[in-house]
């Protein structure tokens, strides 16, 4: 009942964009930069899309931890998710500053990756695995994306988005050397449509 809880409350604070950072956010020293009106509108939708990826990776690193059976895996999953969690605040505070807002679907986000999480996690570690890697591999180039479309003054966002690049290839690097199996082609693509859909209605909700 005390883990059954405290699942809930976790589910809950993320969704409501209530997070701590075990790590100093890496834009708290970097002065803001003079963004117009339509430049501060776009930083805060990329840094929304951002924030809801920090959402279903709660999810998905919850469901995975809850259901594999190994160990050192449920470690590994525990110990991602925590640093995903620094994301998750870290944008939460990017997304005040500019005035804007978490996206308004997040409970369907958490509750859709939670969903999937479980099933990969169901297949299998490997395949679990399989499904980490490949999913941290399509939010690099995502990332990646953002910084070159991220307004070139908005330092603070960058600086952001760049730590959370570094995290994501370590996360993804990490399940590859615990035995992840590659995804077949059409996972993939399926999981590079539900990502566009994703991020194309969170730029805006």
């Amino acid at each position: 009942m005390d883990e059954f809880i405290a699942r809930i409350d976790k589910a809950l604070r993320a969704v409501a964009g209530v997070a701590s950072a075990a790590r100093p956010n890496p834009a708290a020293t970097i002065e803001e930069g003079m963004l117009d009106a339509s430049e501060r509108q776009h930083s805060a939708g990329l840094m929304r899309v951002n924030h809801v990826g920090e959402v279903c990776a709660q999810a998905l690193y919850d469901a995975q931890a809850q259901f594999t059976q190994s160990n050192a895996i449920k470690q590994q999953f525990i110990q991602a998710g925590r640093e995903e969690e620094d994301h998750l605040a870290w944008t939460a505070r990017r997304l005040h500053e500019l005035g804007s807002r978490p996206s308004l679907l997040n409970p369907v986000w958490y509750a859709g990756a939670y969903a999937i999480g479980a099933l990969a996690a169901r297949l299998g570690d490997a395949q679990s695995l399989g499904f980490v890697v490949e999913t941290e591999r399509q939010v690099e180039a995502h990332l990646a994306s953002h910084l070159e479309s991220l307004p070139s003054q908005d330092k603070k966002s960058r600086v952001i988005v760049e730590q959370m690049r570094a995290d994501e290839i370590a996360h993804g690097t990490a399940a590859q050397s615990l035995g992840a199996i590659q995804m077949p082609v059409p996972v993939q693509k399926a999981m590079q449509a539900m990502a566009k859909v994703m991020t194309a209605t969170a730029y805006y909700l």
